[in-house]
């Protein structure tokens, strides 16, 4: 299956909530999709619909497919630290979630799009893969001819999110990925034990 570019509401509402960020039509409903909506007298899910679900809120949320998701986990694994979150950390740590971080973009799909069209270097560089996996002190900027760009400005204008373990210079346009961060410094709701269960068995 190729990167989901369907109605994100319809998502949202699956999972119960906006997790693709401010959404106006969840609000309105925010219940499950479906001819009966929340009429519809819902079982007791089993463990294992628990543990997917949460695996598939985790791959809408940044955008990932299957095979990335499940090389991420492979590599979480083998790492130092606690599985669950060195994955999530690994998915903090893709460039077009970085900026997404930065302000740059209001949604993780804009940010894809900015670093494919080659708006965005790191260290100097232009770097046009998403799922670049950056290091501390990576110096991630815009490039200087895409400054002037209307959707940068209007998003930067907008953004008020402050992340500890990246720093950003709205003058310069630059910012650095000073750190890995901490599961308490990642705001997104996931219950990443669920994943590591499912991947586990």
């Amino acid at each position: 299956m190729a990167r989901y570019t369907g109605p994100k509401t319809k998502i949202a509402r699956k999972f119960g909530e906006a997790i693709f960020g401010e959404d106006k039509s969840f609000e309105k409903r925010n219940y499950p999709p479906g001819q009966h909506g929340n009429t519809r007298r819902r079982g007791k899910k089993s463990e294992y619909s628990v543990q997917l679900m949460e695996k598939q809120k985790a791959k809408y949320t940044y955008g990932i497919l299957e095979k990335q998701f499940r090389n991420m986990f492979k590599k979480a694994t083998a790492a130092t630290g606690i599985t669950g979150e060195v994955l999530l950390q690994l998915c903090e740590s893709r460039l077009d979630n970085v900026v997404f971080r930065m302000g740059l973009s209001n949604s993780r799909s804009g940010a894809r799009q900015l670093v494919s069209h080659r708006h965005i270097t790191v260290n100097g560089g232009i770097v046009n893969i998403p799922s670049y996996s950056l290091k501390p002190g990576d110096v991630v900027a815009v490039r200087e001819k895409s400054k002037s760009l209307e959707t940068i400005e209007r998003a930067l204008s907008n953004s008020s999110s402050v992340f500890e373990w990246i720093t950003w210079n709205k003058d310069q346009m630059q910012g650095t990925y000073v750190s890995v961060p901490a599961r308490i410094q990642i705001p997104e709701n996931i219950n990443e034990q669920f994943i590591v269960e499912l991947y586990s068995k």
